[in-house]
């Protein structure tokens, strides 16, 4: 029985799972259909293109609005540490602050702006800024980390999603990893950027709008915040918000004004004393406010932190809701001919000896693309889907997203280009530290094929994945939010704390990754105790009893839901018998599960034999 079995079904195991899909064409041939079913065609496919576009704009507005919310619920309290140069003298309190900020406003290219309109305002100064920027590029990566684990349906599917939004994360976290301790002892990307400005005379200019142009219509008619604390992320104790928007006027008015006495006249000949009052006539500006703004909350008496707190509710519902809609309309446009042509021409290699140059094209891309959109998490989060579906692979997928951290820098270098005069200098550099980090990142874990472990950890961590799903959500909040907690509440706590409590975790963490490896490699330059964790406790070194725990959890969750679903059934039979009437359940069997009972049964049986009849 299990000989014909495997000759009819091949072990899935010799099958290679990071292989992309074969996909088929298995709708209606364009030359079968008539005229109605061309048009039909036609126009279905043109009404979810533009469902498409449209869930993208709801998509980048609510990110807009997310980080508005965001600003509007804690931009004093931001403002207060970001002001405070004890904590920000610590390089791993600025990555994580830097960390915590993107994840806020949940975009790359606005907190790295937020830094240069800082630096330029002298909150900051360029070395506190640069592990700040550090920062900013691994929280950009959890938005399309999220939009994976709306693929979680099909364990292949969610294998290729999860590796393909992760392998952005391993990037940034190998970059920082090697690049901070770098710049904190030798100052390398300070210096450069320096010696750049300093040989380059720039002058101030204003930075163009782009996407902006687009959302701020919706955007703009459901909040307005101020210019300039959105940028400082320094709320004033008054509302945040814009009363009034539009220019102002400002007219000079002579009015009457009591001074001290005829020393401090205008001019004699407007000056005069009323008893023991002394008056003068005085130019007075004053400000006439022309057009009242047209968002929601324009008119609402509430606080700032009530107002943020309302948005960040509401823009966090649309986001999530166009992140699931906008994955399952790619997955329902992308079939058929239309997935073949896209996986052919973006798959596809230039003939050797150029073969090369494929990678560094789909950078300039990824760059082009995230400078189109601003937004590094847009580009991402969009991608992401179609490596789940097998359409991009995670091979090419990696120089995409390489390609987008180059292109969320050219937010920050048009902010910094809007700086005043004096402050220009400052606000350029740290915006050319940003994309100086991230070429370094590249010319790191790129150029060289051994040297992409980004690729080779993502597909690790895809695997884990497919196996147990729930560890995807362990490792989101794991890395992005409890780490970045804890390093900062040490980080609080002294420089003492931090050294005594993190040198030991990363020995530790050093320790396990080296034994791991040479587990695999060289097992035997290992004494024979560390050749395997098999000393350890089984869950220590192995997913499969936490992943019992899990399913338990789960099973009396759902046990609890089927305990009150068979109460409302019992107390309906109740009823019924009351009422002089039977109740008939249908019992549903399951042939295929009958069948493969009976097999197991016969399976044990032949093996109970065996066992009688060896000699």
């Amino acid at each position: 029985a299990h000989s014909t079995v495997a000759l009819v079904e091949p072990d899935s195991e010799e099958r290679d799972p990071w292989d992309l899909p074969e996909i088929k064409d298995t709708g209606v041939p364009w030359s079968a259909l008539d005229t109605r079913g061309k048009a039909l065609r036609v126009l279905v496919s043109v009404l979810k293109l533009i469902l498409l576009l449209g869930l993208l704009y709801m998509f980048i507005c609510s990110l807009d609005i997310l980080s508005s919310a965001f600003q509007l619920a804690g931009g004093k309290t931001a403002g207060e540490i970001f002001q405070d140069s004890s904590v920000l003298s610590n390089p791993l309190a600025g990555l994580v602050i830097g960390v915590l900020v993107t994840l806020l406003v949940q975009s790359s290219s606005t907190s790295s702006s937020i830094v240069v309109s800082m630096v330029s305002a002298g909150i900051l100064t360029v070395q506190m800024a640069v592990p700040i920027i550090m920062g900013t590029n691994i929280g950009t990566s959890v938005t399309n980390t999220l939009v994976a684990m709306t693929q979680a349906g099909d364990r292949s599917t969610f294998r290729r999603a999860f590796a393909g939004a992760t392998v952005h994360d391993f990037f940034n976290w190998l970059s920082v990893l090697v690049l901070l301790p770098l710049e904190a002892a030798t100052g390398y990307l300070y210096i450069l950027t320096k010696l750049i400005i300093d040989s380059f005379h720039i002058q101030s200019g204003e930075a163009p709008d782009l996407l902006n142009v687009i959302t701020d219509p919706l955007t703009e008619s459901i909040i307005q915040v101020r210019r300039h604390e959105k940028e400082s992320c320094s709320l004033s104790k008054t509302n945040a918000f814009l009363s009034f928007c539009q220019t102002a006027a400002v007219f000079q008015t002579l009015k009457n004004m009591t001074v001290s006495g005829p020393e401090n006249c205008t001019a004699p000949s407007l000056c005069w004393v009323d008893g023991n009052t002394t008056i003068t006539l005085k130019n007075m500006s004053e400000t006439y406010y022309i057009k009242k703004c047209q968002h929601l909350f324009v008119d609402v008496n509430l606080t700032d932190l009530a107002i943020g707190l309302i948005l960040l509710a509401l823009s966090l519902l649309v986001l999530c809701s166009c992140l699931v809609l906008i994955v399952k309309l790619l997955n329902s446009m992308l079939k058929g001919q239309v997935a073949l042509v896209i996986k052919k021409i973006i798959n596809t290699d230039f003939p050797f000896p150029f073969g090369w140059v494929t990678g560094y094209i789909a950078i300039l891309v990824g760059a082009g693309m995230t400078f189109i959109v601003q937004s590094s998490s847009v580009f991402t989060s969009a991608i992401t889907p179609l490596v789940g579906i097998g359409v991009i692979s995670i091979e090419r997928a990696y120089p995409l997203s390489l390609g987008s951290n180059i292109g969320t820098t050219t937010t920050a270098i048009l902010a910094a280009m809007a700086s005043p005069g004096d402050k220009l200098a400052n606000a350029l550099q740290i915006a050319l530290v940003h994309l100086l980090f991230n070429l370094s990142g590249i010319v790191l874990w790129y150029p060289i094929p051994f040297t992409r472990f980004p690729i080779r950890l993502a597909k690790g961590l895809g695997n884990i994945t497919a196996s147990y799903r729930w560890f995807a959500a362990v490792y989101i909040i794991a890395c992005f939010f409890v780490l970045p907690l804890f390093v900062f509440s040490l980080s609080l706590a002294g420089w003492q704390v931090l050294v005594g409590v993190g040198v030991p975790l990363i020995v530790v963490l050093v320790f396990i990754v080296v034994v791991n490896v040479l587990q695999k490699r060289r097992p035997d330059f290992l004494p024979a105790a560390l050749r395997s964790w098999d000393f350890l406790p089984l869950w220590a070194h192995s997913l499969a009893p936490w992943d019992k725990v899990v399913g338990v959890c789960t099973a009396k969750c759902c046990c609890c839901c089927k305990c009150c679903q068979g109460t409302n059934e019992e107390h309906e039979e109740q009823k019924s018998v009351l009422n002089g009437t039977k109740v008939h359940k249908a019992v549903y069997d399951n042939p295929a599960m009958s069948v493969e009972k009976e097999v197991e049964n016969e399976i044990k049986i032949e093996l109970n034999i065996l066992k009688k009849t060896q000699l």
